[in-house]
């Protein structure tokens, strides 16, 4: 049996701030299913036990011991609990000093909370006597796995011929700190100061460590694996990933097809599918009624669910609404974020009530309905390392509007009107103009009884399940294996 360990900061549905719980809470069981060189695959989570997480889910989990690390001068407690959940061993770090917070991120000790939380992962696994073949981190909150790892090896047995492979779901989250952190918190000597490691302009970067310190690199998309070798995209490590773009490769995202299925969606007052479309009207005016919007099957209804956020392109958003609402048109928008998108949410609706509903709160509930309900899904991103929302679009019959940039690029593909081929609508500049000729150009189908029904179904066909990229990771797993 292979033995991958699975190190993320969040893993849904037990924590999630963003797509990366997702992703650790879908990716795993879908790797579960496969094999490398005929040998099954047993992929386990690591992740913090977050004061967050439902009481539901603490009840059912058992306590396997604790160990301890250190953390410059203090020694600190590793508690480790464990569950299985959808046939996914999860191991729950407990430590109430540092994930007893109302919020995952944003606290002045992040450095100190997820470093810990990568020495303790380490800890653990030598606690239980769990040697894996790999570990697969994610995002910087793990990186440090990576770096300490490469550390660990020159000392201790246990730590030898482990394999790595770091997942970036988003460049711009990079954990950059002061340098003290490198002796006080890390424990590592000055040698790991060095351009060519940690060393980031005058700080250090954790994610630059992952990028150098791990066996292979993946991202989420092929489109944004290619976009980030250029500095637009780069976010100042442009240069250290061309230098080591022998070890990267870009695997689109999927999306858990059990959790996402408008045929078994217990969150939806009735059911649909590919060949029988007809309850997604009822739904939509379910939905019209709950959000106090005029109940018309025939106006179509455009969404938004999203962190309200500059990197979603709701400044492209912003600059057409006005002309946007003056269209036969309703738009819901689902999702929190920037108090300035937020507020002009709120405004418009209070100026144009018959025509927006801005619920300015995130329900995972109402994101389904919301889903299931709209006719168009606009998702204009000023970059996109992949995205989910628009996977679940084509899952429920929701025709994207996109950008064609990152993994949306991979993801939609734009109608032909000539072939019919296509599964959604994108365009190409960063230009508020061009988002609403594409919307404009979206609705014009919208009333062709013919062709509208047909984009839907390619929409619903499209296949975005873990299915084939998971036998992507393996293979990435496969090759590494092979090279000890």
């Amino acid at each position: 049996m292979i033995n991958v360990v699975f190190v993320a900061s969040e893993a849904a549905p037990f924590a999630k701030t963003g797509g990366l719980a997702d992703v650790a809470g879908s990716l795993p069981k879908a790797l579960n299913q496969g094999t490398i060189d005929g040998q099954p695959v047993n992929v386990k989570v690591f992740m913090p036990l977050h004061v967050k997480i439902s009481p539901s889910f603490r009840d059912q989990m058992t306590y396997l011991g604790f160990t301890t690390v250190n953390m410059g001068w203090r020694t600190q407690y590793v508690g480790l609990l464990t569950l299985h959940y959808d046939g996914v061993d999860y191991y729950f770090i407990d430590n109430e000093f540092y994930f007893k917070r109302h919020a995952l991120y944003g606290d002045g000790d992040d450095a100190e909370r997820y470093i810990y939380f990568s020495k303790a992962v380490l800890a653990a696994l030598k606690m239980i006597e769990l040697k894996p073949e790999i570990i697969h981190t994610n995002d910087w909150h793990a990186a440090s796995v990576n770096v300490l790892l490469d550390y660990y090896r020159k000392h201790d047995p246990f730590y030898q011929g482990i394999k790595t492979v770091f997942t970036i779901h988003n460049l711009r989250y990079q954990g950059v700190f002061d340098p003290y952190i490198m002796g006080d918190l890390l424990n590592l000597p000055y040698e790991y100061y060095h351009e060519e490691r940690l060393k980031f302009y005058e700080n250090i970067n954790i994610l630059k460590g992952g990028i150098v310190f791990s066996d292979h690199i993946t991202t989420v998309s092929k489109s944004y694996a290619h976009e980030i070798t250029y500095p637009y995209f780069g976010e100042n490590l442009d240069g250290i990933i061309n230098k080591y773009s022998h070890k990267l490769t870009g695997i689109v995202n999927g999306i858990d097809y059990d959790v996402y299925d408008p045929e078994t969606d217990s969150n939806l007052p009735v059911h649909y599918t590919v060949t029988d479309l007809s309850n997604k009207k009822i739904i939509k005016k379910q939905v019209q009624e709950r959000f106090g919007l005029p109940v018309n099957p025939d106006v179509p209804m455009l969404s938004i669910i999203s962190r309200l956020a500059d990197m979603k392109g709701l400044d492209l958003v912003q600059h057409i609404l006005d002309e946007l609402l003056t269209l036969d048109v309703q738009l819901v928008v689902l999702g929190t974020g920037e108090k300035r998108y937020e507020d002009l949410f709120k405004h418009y609706q209070y100026m144009h009530p018959n025509k927006l509903s801005a619920r300015i709160f995130f329900d995972q509930h109402e994101s389904h309905l919301i889903y299931a309900a709209s006719d168009l899904f606009l998702m204009p991103s000023l970059f996109e390392p992949c995205g989910l929302s628009q996977l679940i679009a084509l899952r429920y019959g929701t025709i994207p509007v996109v950008r064609q940039i990152g993994g949306l690029k991979d993801t939609v593909i734009p109608y032909n009107k000539y072939t019919g081929e296509g599964t959604g609508f994108g365009f190409m500049n960063y230009n508020a103009h061009e988002l609403l000729f594409t919307i404009k150009e979206a609705l014009e189908y919208f009333k062709d009884p013919v062709a509208w029904p047909k984009l839907m179904t390619q929409a619903m066909q499209a296949d975005h399940s873990w299915e084939t990229s998971s036998k992507e990771y393996l293979s990435v797993y496969a090759s590494l294996l092979r090279k000890a």
